[in-house]
């Protein structure tokens, strides 16, 4: 486990903790420590505090899955503006906690995104006359360019990420920033709705009494 932090209480409290869970903490104060570290090491998951003193944390998130690195990404923000959880959707990110945070959801979600199980990310994905170009988010059906929305590219990567499994309503509404409510779920349907439209009434499998699944 990557913990990607440059306050010494906050990183210490983080490593403490998901050390009670088993996990080998390995910490980085920069950025520029955590590429070190990445080049060295397979991680199962890291937590990263977008404040960090050599850059954005965001930026360092959309770079790394450039590179191909898939491991989860749970970030650390101050900000629980909605618009900051999508841009960090956008750039790769898996889940989010507020700060200041309980340690308990921390290590909860930390649980949750390894249930979750090792995710396949792409750059490109093609079928059925359906062609996706996640780095430049574009979108292909029968060579004619379809516009999706932030939150639309979202849902279609997580659920192309983990292709083959079905993706609870709970965990696609905790990555567009919603909570499970009767008007979240509804609007959820909706989203679902416009991206088969778009894609193809094929392109989304919704399975009955546990969510949704690619192709």
């Amino acid at each position: 486990m990557l913990v990607i932090e440059d306050h010494d209480d906050v990183c210490e409290l983080v490593g403490r903790s998901l050390a009670k869970d088993g996990h080998r903490v390995t910490t980085a104060k920069t950025l520029a420590d955590a590429d070190e570290c990445v080049r060295s090491n397979d991680f199962d998951a890291a937590v990263l505090d977008l404040g960090m003193p050599d850059g954005d944390g965001l930026v360092w998130c959309k770079h790394l899955r450039e590179g191909g690195h898939s491991f989860p990404i749970l970030v650390l923000t101050a900000q629980s503006a909605v618009s900051t959880r999508v841009s960090g959707l956008d750039a790769g990110a898996d889940d989010f906690v507020a700060k200041p945070f309980a340690v308990a959801e921390l290590r909860a979600r930390i649980r949750a995104l390894g249930r979750r199980g090792p995710m396949q990310r792409r750059s490109e994905f093609s079928s059925g006359g359906i062609h996706l170009d996640f780095s430049a988010r574009r979108a292909h059906v029968d060579g004619r360019e379809v516009p999706l929305t932030s939150r639309e590219w979202s849902i279609v990567d997580l659920l192309v990420s983990r292709a083959g499994r079905v993706v609870s309503r709970s965990d696609i509404l905790e990555m567009v920033g919603g909570e499970a409510t009767p008007a979240a779920e509804a609007s959820l349907e909706v989203l679902v709705g416009r991206i088969r439209k778009k894609l193809g009434t094929t392109f989304i499998r919704t399975v009955r009494g546990e969510g949704y699944a690619a192709g």
